[in-house]
């Protein structure tokens, strides 16, 4: 199944994606209404939605919804840095002993459609197509060999990065959590449905150019030693997603460099999950307040 949180006559809610349909969760007592209640509610739910799929009064057409990201506030959303062997040939870094986690803020996250924020405070604004896999059992000391029974699915995430603000501190956050900086989506696809998330094809393209072009089968740490890893010093959670890091071709390694600009799309395809594409626009000049 795809997974999606989406948005329909000012409603938000949990359905699936067959096709161009939206199966519909709305008035389900037994299907959670968001993406971290119905992640929790484990495969009761899912079962639940995938019942929905043969009644037709239950779908909508996906042209008439808003698709959100797909775990709009995940309460973990991390990243992992330097993971890709071509990646670390293009910095100035050598490969990692231990995976090098950092944490994105999850305010940062949008969905695919969504505009990106050049922020007035600089202009090196980068893009990094990135696998990422949420996680959809509570877990803690979790095998290596167990890890992939945790795992729900996979989606895509711009792990877009202001790379000045990234290197003044060695924790990297701040440069990784900037508003609208945290793109996520379309969907979540079902495990069952990706048996190798390590041999998937990942591109990115910047108004049409392609700059990143990879395989994830060059992760240096697999999906599953991140579990395992991670899993050592904290409870993982259903609906926190985590993402694998990106291969070469970044902004930052061309010459000249390749940051994005306002009035640019940046597009991600990943085999098997699909595209995530995102505009860049100016950020918003001035204090802004939101009392809601």
């Amino acid at each position: 199944m795809k997974l999606v949180s989406f948005t329909h006559k000012g409603i938000s809610r949990v359905g699936a994606v067959i096709n161009d349909r939206i199966i519909d969760s709305l008035n389900q007592p037994n299907i959670p209404q968001n993406m971290l209640d119905f992640l929790e509610a484990g495969q009761p739910a899912l079962d639940a939605l995938q019942a929905l799929s043969n009644k037709q009064s239950s779908q909508l057409a996906l042209k008439d919804v808003t698709l959100l990201a797909p775990v709009p506030r995940p309460n973990k959303f991390l990243g992992l840095g330097l993971n890709y062997a071509d990646h670390i040939a293009e910095t100035v870094y050598e490969k990692p002993e231990y995976p090098t986690f950092f944490t994105k803020q999850n305010s940062c996250v949008i969905a695919t459609g969504e505009a990106i924020h050049l922020p007035t405070v600089s202009e090196k604004l980068d893009y990094e197509a990135e696998l990422a896999f949420v996680i959809g059992t509570r877990c803690r000391n979790v095998p290596v060999e167990k890890a992939h029974e945790m795992i729900v699915g996979y989606t895509i995430v711009n792990d877009v990065t202001m790379r000045d603000w990234q290197m003044r501190t060695p924790t990297w956050m701040i440069g990784k959590s900037f508003d609208t900086h945290g793109p996520m989506g379309p969907w979540i696809v079902t495990k069952d449905e990706i048996t190798d998330p390590h041999n998937l094809t990942l591109k990115t393209w910047v108004d049409g150019e392609l700059r990143q072009s990879s395989n994830t089968q060059h992760l240096v740490f697999n999906c599953y030693e991140m579990i395992a890893y991670l899993s050592l010093a904290m409870t993982l959670e259903p609906g926190d997603v985590i993402s694998t890091g990106t291969p070469s071709g970044v902004g930052v390694s061309m010459k000249p460099r390749g940051y994005m600009k306002a009035g640019q799309k940046v597009k991600i395809e990943i085999e098997k999950i699909g595209t995530l594409s995102n505009y860049i626009i100016d950020a918003p000049e001035g204090f802004i307040a939101n009392n809601k």
